[in-house]
């Protein structure tokens, strides 16, 4: 933790994406095809994947440093900008080679009708690079979280954690895919229910998903797997007793970005010294008030204070 601004300093590494959304009205159904015409009105940009795990951790009060890669284009400027409106110390790599990744969503009376996403995967020379740039920025951390969206841009991963861990810096991981063996040696995996079906299976009852969490936790030679759970809340998988945490929403409108939320919270809150368990339960809390928003959103330090005695950030 830094010693005179007494916040919390969390690195961020991972695949970045624009969230745009085309909100307009929709009046009848296209002669063409039997689908809605929307009239657009109006227009919003947001920071998505390992973008909005930043601003989650500086809405929180904690200091994040976001290592990326984006295209040379239009969206990479956007997102450029909007970090810095968020307060994000960015470390974007640019590669003229393919496009920043955007999702654009169309949204007619407050329900979403499409999603269109535009992606490609970042060149092995632009990774490369980035991964230096790690090296230098891990020492001017608390946390390392890695926030895996499957876009390409940790390559790099396994080397990332090995890094992290030599320098006694905790690494957090949101996975994707089907291979969580790139993950080993990280301190927690926050995977949510059905990212943990993939790998492990399906299960019958709470014993044997606890059999099958311990024993991939084992495994990977983690310090705690954390299984996020929608309405059955959050169950986290350690060395000692398994902590429960009950669903904390009182109403769902968007789960869309509560992933990044609740990694966030835990960031800020263990760079904040709090023990694991403790971090946990404000993170249940936050995602509990993240899901009552519309799209890829944020939980200040204020609202999660107002949800439950928090020893914020900069009180630690």
């Amino acid at each position: 933790m830094d010693a005179e601004s007494g916040k919390g300093r969390v690195l961020i590494v991972g695949d970045v994406m624009l969230d745009r959304y085309w909100f307009g009205d929709v009046s009848r159904i296209s002669p063409e095809a039997p689908v809605p015409v929307v009239k657009i009105d109006r227009h919003e940009e947001r920071l998505g994947g390992a973008a909005n795990v930043a601003r989650n951790v500086t809405a929180l009060g904690g200091e994040a440093t976001l290592l990326s890669v984006t295209g040379g284009d239009e969206a990479g400027a956007a997102i450029e900008r909007l970090l810095e409106e968020e307060r994000v110390q960015a470390l974007l790599h640019r590669d003229a080679s393919i496009s920043t990744t955007i999702k654009l969503r169309v949204i007619g009376r407050q329900q979403q009708l499409l999603r269109i996403d535009f992606e490609k995967q970042p060149s092995h020379e632009v990774l490369a690079s980035a991964l230096e740039d790690f090296g230098q920025a891990l020492a001017r951390c608390d946390v390392v979280i890695l926030s895996d969206y499957g876009k390409g841009g940790l390559t790099h991963i396994a080397r990332m954690i090995e890094w992290a861990n030599q320098a006694g810096k905790p690494v957090l991981v949101d996975p994707k895919g089907d291979d969580y063996a790139r993950y080993r040696n990280a301190t927690l995996l926050t995977p949510n229910r059905a990212e943990f079906r993939e790998v492990a299976g399906n299960w019958r009852d709470e014993d044997e998903l606890e059999q099958r969490a311990q024993a991939l936790r084992a495994r990977l030679n983690l310090a705690g797997l954390l299984i996020t759970r929608s309405e059955e809340g959050m169950s986290l998988y350690r060395e000692g007793p398994t902590v429960h945490e009950k669903a904390q929403a009182r109403e769902v409108f968007d789960v869309s970005g509560a992933g990044d939320t609740v990694i966030a919270t835990l960031a800020v809150m263990l760079s904040a010294g709090m023990d694991l368990v403790e971090a946990v339960r404000h993170a249940n809390r936050a995602a509990g008030i993240v899901v009552g928003k519309f799209g890829t959103a944020v939980v200040s330090r204020e609202e999660l204070l107002a949800h439950g005695r928090l020893r914020a950030p900069d009180d630690a």
